[in-house]
This record gives C-alpha cells, sequence and structure tokens, in this order.
C-alpha cells in the first residue's frame, strides 16, 4: 500500500455550508456541467463528419495463430479502435511489464462484448513477441486482443514514437483511417463509450446527430449483460418495457423540477 501523498502547506478547503446551500451550488455547476456534455455531444457529431483516407498498403501482424492483414484485426466488423502500447525490449519494465503509461490504459479497458454489440473491435499491438504478450496479459489479468507489429504499421500512424489511438472503418476489402489521438487524448479512453464517440459511426443510437443513413437504434435497447449478447437478436421485450418506464420516469422528475412560470 502507498502511503498518502502528504500536501506540501496547509490545505485551502472549500467553505463548509449547509446541506440547502451544498444543492444551490450543486445546480450552479450542473449547469456548466450540461453544457460541457452537449459540447462534448456536437463534437463527437463533427468527429463522425470527418473525412476519411484510404489505408493502401498493406500490413502484417502476429497473433496467437499466425499471421494477420489489417482486415483481419476487424473480425468480420466494420470499425476498428487500434491502441499501439509499449512492449517490447528497450521499453522501461520489458520483459516483466509493458509501459507504465500503458498499463495504465490497459486497466481501465472495459469488457469488449459492449463494443462488439455495436460493431467495433478493439486491440492493442506491440513489438514484443506474441509469447511474452500471452504472458504479460496472463500476469496482468488483461484479455483484449493484443497482436505483435512486424513491419511500418506504427511508424505509418504515428506511433512509432509515443502512445497512441488509431480508428479504422471497412468496407468490404477497404479500409480507411477515421480518426488519431494520442498524448491526453488517450486518458479519456476505456470506457465503452468514449470508445464508440471517436469511431465514424458513434453510439448508433437515435439521440446522435449523425450523417443521413447512419446505423441508428433506441437508446438502451440495444445494452446487454456481457455474457448474453446474440449477433441480430432484437431486443429483450422485457428490458425495453424496462427502459422505457425508466426514460418515462425520468422525463417526469425533470418536468416537475421545473421552476414555475
Amino acid at each position: 500500500m502507498t502511503a498518502p501523498i502528504q500536501p506540501t502547506a496547509p490545505m485551502q478547503t472549500p467553505p463548509i455550508v449547509t446541506p440547502d446551500e451544498w444543492e444551490t451550488a450543486r445546480q450552479q455547476l450542473l449547469l456548466k456541467e450540461k453544457a460541457q456534455t452537449r459540447a462534448r455531444d456536437a463534437l463527437a457529431a463533427e468527429r463522425r463528419r470527418m473525412p476519411w483516407t484510404p489505408v493502401g498498403k498493406e500490413y502484417v501482424f502476429e497473433g496467437p495463430n499466425g499471421k494477420l492483414t489489417l482486415p483481419d484485426l476487424f473480425d468480420n466488423r466494420r470499425q476498428l479502435i487500434v491502441y499501439r502500447a509499449f512492449f517490447e525490449p528497450g521499453v522501461y519494465g520489458w520483459p516483466g511489464h509493458a509501459c507504465r503509461g500503458c498499463s495504465m490504459v490497459a486497466d481501465q479497458v472495459a469488457h469488449l462484448a459492449h463494443l462488439n454489440a455495436r460493431d467495433t473491435a478493439l486491440v492493442f499491438v506491440s513489438r514484443a513477441p506474441q509469447a511474452d504478450i500471452a504472458r504479460l496479459k496472463a500476469s496482468m489479468g488483461w484479455d483484449m486482443p493484443w497482436f505483435t507489429l512486424t513491419d511500418s504499421f506504427d511508424a505509418d500512424f504515428g506511433v512509432d514514437e509515443w502512445h497512441g489511438t488509431n480508428v479504422f472503418f471497412r468496407d468490404g476489402n477497404r479500409v480507411f483511417r477515421t480518426y488519431f489521438l494520442n498524448n491526453r487524448g488517450d486518458e479519456q479512453m476505456g470506457g465503452t463509450w468514449n470508445y464508440l464517440d471517436i469511431t465514424p459511426l458513434g453510439r448508433q443510437e437515435v439521440w446522435e446527430d449523425s450523417p443521413e443513413g447512419y446505423p441508428q437504434t433506441q437508446n438502451y435497447k440495444w445494452w446487454n449483460w456481457h455474457d448474453s449478447y446474440v449477433a441480430d437478436a432484437p431486443p429483450d421485450q422485457k428490458w425495453v418495457e424496462i427502459s422505457d418506464a425508466g426514460e418515462k420516469a425520468f422525463r417526469n422528475h425533470c418536468d416537475n423540477a421545473k421552476p414555475s412560470t
């Protein structure tokens, strides 16, 4: 257990107030938080309209069962998120650990079944051999697909000297690069929603502002336990009823909370 971080000077804590005063302060901050949420949604909508660039070069990766191409990494899905993790000779921690920052990212990754249900694959890539990757995953409790780089993929996509996340879309046999982030942009990654928000199709729910013809389904209805997703299965009717009731109750609560005019 690590020791708590000690302040360098006496802490200047916020004022102590009554519950009513605290609620007033919370509501004032909530207005700014909601504005930030709307701005984030608008940014994701703009991201879905970014131009794509084709990937013409053929890349080869090593997997547990042999060689794969970039289209293979999609695992028959339309969207692919590739995180370049540093685990290889020369990286601090080798051979027992991957880079500390990349390991922090790996520790945040949510269950991939939810991404997969939105036609999206997530993989990690490094230059370490597969035997070392398998050993690392087992020791750290990670289960994301993790492949070995064999060529210039990392240099070609801006992740040869630093971590980063690339997003690709597959249309038949054609692959396009659609988005890229690195540095502090990677800090927000790990949760299902943040991953989906950087993909070209987004969360694929009807409330989103997406280009015409993009796939969208009703809010909440596609959610499932991570061990219960079935391809092309219709939404569970009982869950539809429960989520509808929850949305109705929330709307009523918001309406009742509005100040009278």
